[in-house]
């Protein structure tokens, strides 16, 4: 496929270099030249989403719970490493706007909350996106939520997110009518590649930290990696 997103994206924003899932991170990427992001957006327990990677703040702040059993607002009085709070997934995308930036947005669901979390995600995309130049890709490891992406905004582009390749990923992705397949580094070599552009898809490979492997794996037939390290592996990286 001809692939429309920038070839490097900034890991949760701002790599290894930037408290994770921050809109200082994002504005770190950014100030590095880097074009595309990658972040994960959860519900709160009122049904706002977020952006978060884990269940619970416990990892990325100051305070301990479970993020889909607090408010936002309760989410918003803690603090991350670099003194800032959990964004909502309105402030992320208003920044990426400002800024220029693409986004990969992981619908990353709390359990149980995987439809509500597709829905919520994908509507809220489609109209906070409503005429950027590119839009988002939204991607995601639960088929359910992406199932639910797919009801709530069929025009949005999808990505169907896997650790390894699993035997039904051509079916999968032609239910779900995704745009790319979103693989470990590690499940791709030139074989899946191939199959993967034959059927019509496009390769992200996450997370790619080595300049070396980045480079066998672009010549491979990845189209984009996701990467931690954004002081070895750069926007113009080749």
């Amino acid at each position: 496929m001809n692939w429309p997103y920038p070839r490097i994206v900034a890991h949760r924003g701002g790599g290894a270099l930037a408290p994770e899932n921050t809109l200082g991170a994002m504005r770190l990427g950014a100030s590095m030249g880097f074009k595309g992001v990658e972040f994960d957006v959860m519900l709160a327990g009122d049904g706002a989403p977020v952006v978060i990677h884990d269940e619970t703040v416990d990892r990325t702040t100051n305070g301990r719970g479970e993020v889909s059993k607090m408010t936002c607002q309760e989410l918003f009085s803690f603090k991350t490493r670099n003194d800032e709070r959990i964004p909502s997934y309105e402030e992320a995308v208003r920044l990426c706007l400002e800024l220029g930036l693409w986004a990969n947005v992981e619908i990353k669901p709390a359990q149980g909350h995987e439809r509500a979390t597709g829905e919520a995600v994908a509507k809220m995309t489609k109209s906070l996106w409503k005429g950027a130049p590119v839009a988002p890709l939204l991607s995601s490891f639960s088929i359910e939520a992406l199932e639910a992406a797919k009801a709530a905004a069929p025009d949005m582009k999808r990505g169907y997110l896997v650790r390894d390749l699993p035997p039904d990923w051509l079916e999968t992705m032609r239910r779900l009518q995704c745009t790319a397949l979103h693989c470990n580094f590690k499940a791709l070599n030139g074989k899946r590649a191939a199959d993967i552009h034959e059927a019509g898809y496009g390769i992200l490979l996450w997370t790619v930290n080595d300049p070396a492997e980045a480079r066998r794996l672009l010549a491979v037939g990845a189209n984009c990696l996701v990467t931690d390290a954004l002081d070895r592996i750069g926007p113009d990286f080749r």
